[in-house]
This record gives C-alpha cells, sequence and structure tokens, in this order.
C-alpha cells in the first residue's frame, strides 16, 4: 500500500471498523482479521486498537468484557445508537465524496 493510500485510509478508517462492528460484534483481533480479509492487509493491530479506543471514549460503542482461553478476557465491541447514527452520517458523507470525485474523475478522462 502506498503512501496516498495509506493517508486516504487514515480518514476513512473508522467508518470502516464501524461498518464492521453494525454487522456483527467483534474483539480487536477478529476486527484486524476482517480488515485483512477485505484487503487491508497493512493495517497494523496498534492502529486498530488505538482507533477502538477512541470510538469507545466517544461512546461509539459498547464494550463486554469476555473470557479468553488465552490471557486476559476480550473487550467485545457492538455499535451502539450513537455508533450507528455517526455510521449512518460517514455512509452518507461517502456517498456525497464518492459521487463527486468520480465525476471529476470521468470529467477528467
Amino acid at each position: 500500500m502506498g503512501r496516498q493510500m495509506t493517508e486516504m485510509l487514515k480518514g476513512v478508517l473508522e467508518g470502516v471498523v464501524l461498518a464492521i462492528l453494525a454487522a456483527n460484534p467483534a474483539y480487536g483481533y477478529e476486527i484486524t482479521s476482517r480488515l485483512r480479509d477485505e484487503g487491508f492487509s497493512e493495517i497494523a493491530e496498534g492502529t486498530v486498537y488505538a482507533l477502538l479506543l477512541r470510538i469507545e471514549q466517544r461512546g461509539l460503542v459498547d464494550v463486554e468484557k469476555t473470557p479468553s482461553e488465552k490471557g486476559p478476557p476480550r473487550k467485545v465491541y457492538s455499535l451502539n445508537a450513537q455508533g450507528r447514527a455517526h455510521l449512518d452520517e460517514f455512509w452518507s458523507n461517502w456517498s456525497f465524496l464518492s459521487a463527486h470525485i468520480e465525476a471529476l474523475h470521468r470529467e477528467g478522462e
């Protein structure tokens, strides 16, 4: 992944993670694995955990600690109503931006 792609992804990673959580509650490693399955292979686990801490502090997710077979309990994140509203706003903004960027792309060809 090039630098430009990395910078672009930083701007939308929160929305992407919220979208993953909208489908199913998950813990950090599951989210990182899902991102990698979706082609975001260079996202570091530390980046995901830092983002999860931020969205938890902002009240966008609910957190439940569940026992782990190895080590300390896992924090399972699930999208709450505030997070759902934030995700809806993200998708609205994404639709606006992608449509206008695509129009500029077509215009320039």
